[in-house]
């Protein structure tokens, strides 16, 4: 059994699992399986014995999905990280082949509208997947992201970095929020 977690306010740190977490000792179990290269009866027991003493050991916290799937929303999260993937691999294969001269780069920090431990993850690993930037430090509490950024020049190129970090955000959020959500995360921007 898991806690119970529709109490919770957008911005609360959830609490941790405990109890049998079915999806994950199942897939710690496949994964134990595939790294000995055979399936056998001791092989799956093993793993499953494993997955045990990790999950109760290491609980995850919460992953809540009140969200809905948006087919055009996430058409478009898909097809502008595709564009931005090939636009950042010619970026940086430029910079690795000029010769003799180091590329600039910076640490920039990045406080996203979301509040959501999902959206906060989906963002950040979509940011790390394109070449010439890496998430290096999360803060949870403030939905905050430190990106490692090659390519930057001057104040514009980390503003522009930063523009593109909060563009891929709002690209989940109208993919995956649910319309509450996304009513929130909307209304917050207009501030900014």
């Amino acid at each position: 059994m898991s806690t119970d977690t529709s109490n919770d306010l957008p911005g609360d740190v959830p609490s941790r699992r405990t109890g049998v977490q079915w999806p994950m000792l199942i897939g710690l179990t496949v994964v134990w399986v595939l790294l000995w290269g055979g399936l056998s009866v001791a092989n799956v027991v093993s793993g499953l014995v494993v997955a045990v003493i990790v999950t109760l050991v290491f609980p995850l916290p919460p992953i809540v999905f009140g969200g809905r799937l948006r087919v055009r929303g996430l058409a478009v999260l898909i097809g502008r990280f595709v564009v931005e993937l090939m636009v950042a691999s010619v970026q940086v294969a430029g910079q690795a082949l000029r010769l003799g001269r180091q590329p600039l780069n910076a640490v920039i920090e990045v406080d996203l509208r979301s509040h959501s431990d999902l959206y906060l993850t989906l963002t950040a690993e979509l940011l790390s997947l394109v070449p010439g930037s890496l998430v290096v430090e999360v803060r949870r509490s403030t939905s905050t992201l430190f990106l490692h950024v090659l390519g930057v020049r001057n104040e514009a190129d980390v503003e522009e970095a930063r523009r593109r970090a909060l563009l891929q955000e709002e690209r989940v959020m109208r993919a995956l929020a649910s319309d509450e959500e996304l009513a929130a995360y909307l209304s917050e921007g207009v501030g900014r």
